[in-house]
C-alpha cells in the first residue's frame, strides 16, 4: 500500500548506491569528454558548470543525492517504488552513451 517505514529493503539500497555510484562516474565521465572538446547537452548541467566551473560535480552529487533520500523515504509508495529500477536503467544508459563516446572519439 503505502506508507513511511523505519526499514528498507536490501534491493532498496543497491539501487540507490549503484545511482550513486553511475552519478559519480556521469559527473567523471564528463569532465573526460569536457577535456577532449566535447560539450555537456543537458542545460541545466551546463548551467551548474558555468557557475561553478570544475567543482559543478559537488553541486550535481549533492542534488542527487538529496533526491535519492526522498525517493528512498517514499519508496513504499507503488509508483515510486517502480520507478526506481528505471531511473536506474536510464542512468546506465547514460554512462554506456558515454563510455561510446569516449571509446569512439577519445581512445
Amino acid at each position: 500500500k503505502g506508507g513511511y517505514v523505519d526499514r528498507y529493503s536490501p534491493k532498496l539500497l543497491f539501487f540507490l548506491i549503484l545511482i550513486v555510484g553511475l552519478n559519480v562516474l556521469d559527473s567523471l565521465f564528463t569532465m573526460i569528454i569536457l577535456e577532449f572538446g566535447g560539450w555537456e547537452v543537458n542545460p541545466i548541467v551546463r548551467a551548474a558548470m558555468d557557475v561553478y566551473g570544475d567543482q559543478f560535480w559537488v553541486w550535481k552529487f549533492v542534488l542527487v543525492s538529496f533526491n535519492l533520500i526522498l525517493l528512498c523515504l517514499h519508496s513504499r509508495f507503488r509508483y515510486v517504488n517502480k520507478s526506481i529500477p528505471w531511473i536506474t536503467l536510464i542512468y546506465l544508459g547514460v554512462i554506456l552513451y558515454q563510455v561510446l563516446l569516449m571509446k569512439v572519439h577519445i581512445f
